[in-house]
């Protein structure tokens, strides 16, 4: 038999590794047994007098929200019956300082009629049929450049210009209400007032049938030659 020589680095290995494993295993025991260990507080320590006061105090709370008044009490008003059957009597006196007789005579009483309002009739500017002088426009022209007459003092001045004159075509093709609305002054106004004031009568104009009054606006020109 070959004997196995000796290594002491070997042992000493295991020798280590033994001692770690009883330590580990000694580590384990202890921390059961603390685990498994019961402790048992001592009641001789707890202090109940403390306790009790602050429970009494937190009992002695004032309140601090009022609850609401009660609602007051309804009052139903007392409902008396009348029967139907009872008359109320009551003696009116009536003075009268008239004497009455025989021969009086009651005279009628005459009420006054209110005064009829007068109706205005509508002047219309805009109809159906527009109002047109007879013969058409280019005839009623050729009248007013017959009849104007240019005034003395706008020729010295030599003024020119148009006269705007307003008038109103009334039912029967009359023209009145004759104005002038826009002008130029030395006497031109005037003229075209007179001219047009002068004009023979024109077609009345006509809404939905029947003859109205129409109020128009033409231009009258003044031109020197």
């Amino acid at each position: 038999m070959i004997e196995s020589k000796k290594n002491p680095k070997a042992d000493l290995t295991r020798m280590t590794g033994l001692f770690f494993n009883i330590g580990l295993v000694i580590s384990l025991l202890v921390v059961v047994l603390a685990f498994e260990a019961k402790v048992y507080d001592d009641g001789s320590q707890v202090n109940l007098q403390s306790s009790s006061e602050d429970f009494e105090d937190l009992m002695d709370i004032p309140q601090t929200q009022q609850p609401p008044p009660p609602p007051p009490k309804k009052i139903q008003p007392e409902i008396i019956e009348v029967p139907d059957e009872e008359e109320i009597e009551e003696d009116i006196e009536i003075d009268l300082d008239v004497e009455m007789t025989e021969e009086t005579v009651i005279e009628e009483i005459a009420f006054e009629e209110e005064p009829e309002e007068e109706e205005v009739e509508e002047i219309f500017t805009i109809v159906e049929d527009q109002p047109q002088p007879i013969g058409g426009m280019a005839a009623f022209y050729q009248y007013v450049n017959k009849n104007l007459k240019y005034p003395a003092q706008a020729r010295r001045m030599g003024i020119e210009g148009k006269v705007f004159v307003q008038f109103v075509v009334d039912k029967d093709g009359s023209i009145t209400d004759v104005k002038a609305v826009k002008g130029i002054g030395a006497g031109c106004d005037e003229a075209a007032v007179k001219v047009i004031q002068g004009a023979p009568k024109w077609k009345p104009g006509k809404q939905r049938g029947r003859p109205v009054k129409v109020r128009m606006i033409l231009p009258i020109t003044f031109k020197l030659g």
